[in-house]
């Protein structure tokens, strides 16, 4: 049995070295068609490197020709390129010009719609002004109207009438001189002398209120009444002013009295009325209001 397991051992030994040259002369055979194979693609790879080659040499001169073309075609391009660039760059500049001249046209339009607007706003603004002026001066107009209408219908409401009927036997004369028979001089006088006979009624010239009842050591017995308006009313030289009191109110043509020859300076001359009539204090023509 020991020998019939070396045998075997010998066979698989034997087996595995034929196997192992096999396999050897496969992979020598193998690399042996690779080489082949390599050396054929060289080959082939000359021959067409130099058929290149040849084919190279022979179109140098179109290869020349071409050159020529292309560096002609090259400078055209160029010169062609260039009146384009002239072009763009006078598109360009023309276009900047534009941009400039818009740029001042516009500045030159703003100043003007500025210069407009400030003529209009100064326009508007005398406008305002002269409206305003116009508005003044007929408001203080409408004012001086209204206030002359007043006026004239305050002197409407306020209507003398004579205190009495008679002669004026010595006007009215605050700047000027006239001859007193009493005195026997030329004098000023600040009132109207009314002739009437002894004892005739003397009524008030108008509404008013009785502010005083006097004796005046130079035209006697006095009233004088105040009136509206600034108006004042003396009644001198009379005989009797007991009709009346201080402070009453009376109507135009009351009784406030008769005529008498109380006036110290005026006792020479026929029985009269001496009548004095003050607007604000100052003198004025009786005669005016009759």
């Amino acid at each position: 049995m020991g020998m019939h397991y070396r045998d075997n051992e010998e066979k698989f030994t034997i087996g595995m070295i034929i196997a192992g040259i096999i396999i050897i002369a496969i992979l020598l055979t193998s690399l042996i068609v690779y080489l082949l194979n390599v050396n054929s693609t060289k080959i082939n790879e000359g021959v067409i490197e130099k058929e290149d080659i040849a084919k190279k040499i022979e179109s140098s001169d179109d290869f020349e020709d071409v050159s020529m073309d292309i560096g002609k075609s090259v400078n055209e391009a160029i010169d062609e390129m260039t009146p384009n660039n002239s072009i763009d760059n006078n598109k360009t500049s023309n276009t900047a010009q534009n941009d400039t001249n818009i740029t001042n046209t516009s500045s030159v339009n703003n100043t003007k719609n500025n210069t407009d607007n400030n003529t209009v706003s100064t326009s508007v603004k005398d406008n305002k002004e002269k409206i305003n002026k116009e508005k003044e001066n007929t408001l203080a107009e409408t004012n001086s109207n209204l206030s002359s209408n007043t006026k004239k219908e305050d002197e409407e409401e306020i209507k003398f009438v004579e205190p009495v009927k008679g002669e004026i036997i010595r006007e009215f004369a605050p700047e000027s001189l006239v001859y007193s028979e009493t005195l026997k001089e030329w004098i000023t006088h600040n009132g109207v002398d009314i002739k009437a006979d002894k004892a005739s009624v003397v009524v008030s010239a108008c509404d008013g209120k009785v502010s005083a009842i006097n004796n005046d050591p130079r035209y006697g017995l006095t009233v004088i009444i105040e009136h509206n308006d600034g108006y004042k009313t003396v009644y001198s030289n009379l005989l009797t002013a007991e009709f009346v009191v201080e402070g009453e109110e009376v109507k135009a043509g009351q009784t406030i009295g008769t005529i008498g020859n109380s006036a110290n300076f005026e006792i020479a001359d026929d029985y009269h009325l001496h009548f004095e009539l003050i607007k604000d204090g100052k003198y004025i023509d009786p005669v005016s209001i009759f």
